[in-house]
């Protein structure tokens, strides 16, 4: 946590921007080594299929944007046409990959895309208070109250009365952070993004369950002993980051 926040408020863009281009190929190679456990050509195709996309987004204007991923789209299409296997098994492994690409080589970058924003440095710590602090408060609420389940299919553990705690711990530490961090921001305003945060960051965390369960792994990886994987870690911070980044380009541009 020290280092996230020291990286969060003293680096400059170019270098905080890099450290999440290498954490996000860190998370794709997580993904890949998931839904490709014995296919290490499909593991490397995807980190760079998906790094490919990351290196675009954040590195090239909206022109370059568009054009790389339609070329990069238009190579991975051709390339598993000739690839070995059955024709519905390469479709399969295309389809796994693709969603793996733009799940992480796309969306998680726009850590750095709202880091760049005016204010950004002080939004991308909001979606940390807000996103860690509803996640701490959900463990607590769940575990002295949780009775019914949420989604016992995908995360059997997590409860209803989670769920709502992770609402109130986020508009609370969301009230409070943003009385620090920003000036001109009503009340209301800062409740309603926290809601909307806590909702897509419980969201977000689901996803990534749904595609361990599809697999039958507990964790996406063991790069943090007793916690799983990085993507277990930045799963819930991934579509908080994309609306806050996309709410400020539309409302505050």
């Amino acid at each position: 946590m020290p280092l996230l926040i020291l990286l969060v408020a003293r680096s400059s863009t170019a270098v905080f921007s890099t450290v999440i281009f290498f954490v996000t190929v860190l998370a794709l190679g997580e993904y890949f080594r998931m839904v490709f456990p014995n296919g290490l050509r499909d593991q490397l195709l995807g980190v760079g299929f998906g790094a490919a996309l990351s290196l675009s987004l954040l590195y090239g204007g909206a022109e370059t944007v568009q054009l790389s991923t339609a070329l990069v789209l238009l190579l991975y299409f051709s390339l598993y046409i000739w690839l070995s296997g059955s024709l519905e098994d390469k479709l399969r492994r295309l389809a796994w990959l693709m969603l793996g690409g733009f799940y992480l080589g796309y969306l998680l970058p726009h850590l750095a895309l709202l880091f760049r924003l005016p204010e950004g440095r002080h939004w991308v710590l909001f979606v940390l208070i807000v996103i860690m602090s509803g996640d701490s408060v959900a463990y607590f609420a769940g575990k002295r109250f949780g009775k019914k389940r949420l989604a016992p299919e995908i995360s059997p553990g997590k409860t209803v009365e989670g769920a709502l705690g992770y609402f109130a711990g986020s508009v609370i530490a969301g009230l409070i952070g943003a009385k620090y961090l920003f000036v001109g921001i009503s009340a209301h305003t800062i409740c309603a993004l926290a809601l909307v945060l806590a909702t897509l960051g419980q969201v977000g965390d689901l996803f990534e369950s749904w595609i361990k369960r599809v697999f039958s792994v507990k964790d996406s990886g063991q790069l943090l002993p007793g916690h799983g994987g990085l993507l277990d870690r930045l799963d819930s911070l991934i579509f908080p980051a994309v609306f806050t980044t996309a709410y400020l380009r539309v409302f505050y541009p």
